[in-house]
């Protein structure tokens, strides 16, 4: 059976292509979640204009998801998190952190677009990729720093250097 197909399906087709598929995944899965049209002569010029109509939307998208990639380009988010020794975090930090992170500084971008193969669970700088579209990524830094800041670090460096100097002075005063 011909079909075309009203949306990308993978390893089938992209959106307004007439492919030839089996009747019964036509029948039974395409054709109920309207994933696909049967190849009519009516239905191929109403597929061509929904294609055009498709095509000027995804223009747009790419165009603003470019202009905002010139924005966000050099960016650099500077993340407080709660640390211990040894440079590792309670917890972690995930897309969604950086997410908000961005929304801070007035980027709306959703967390599933933010691409982090795992979450952040060290501080430091790192760099993650935000794919604002299909063809559209940008990279931007991400500083992970401990709550309080460098004084906060300084000060965990100071209490780490002298591990029982605070039980020494407790043990002469009770001899």
């Amino acid at each position: 059976m011909e079909v075309i197909l009203r949306e990308d399906i993978e390893k089938l087709g992209s959106r307004g292509d007439i492919v030839k598929v089996a009747d019964g995944y036509a029948r039974n899965y395409l054709l109920p979640k309207r994933l696909a049209v049967p190849a009519t002569e009516a239905n191929k010029k109403i597929v061509a204009q929904e294609r055009e109509a498709y095509l000027r939307r995804e223009a747009k998208a790419k165009a603003e998801a470019e202009q905002l990639a010139k924005l966000m380009e050099g960016l650099t988010l500077t993340i407080e998190h709660k640390a211990g020794e040894h440079d590792q975090l309670f917890g972690s930090v995930t897309a969604r952190s950086i997410a908000d992170a961005l929304a801070k500084q007035n980027f709306t971008v959703d967390h599933r677009k933010i691409q982090l193969d795992e979450p952040i669970k060290q501080l430091g700088e790192y760099k993650v990729a935000v794919k604002l579209h299909r063809e559209v990524t940008v990279e931007i830094g991400v500083n992970v720093v401990p709550e309080g800041g460098a004084a906060a670090a300084a000060e965990a460096g100071a209490e780490g250097q002298e591990p029982g100097s605070g039980e020494a002075a407790g043990e002469e005063a009770a001899e």
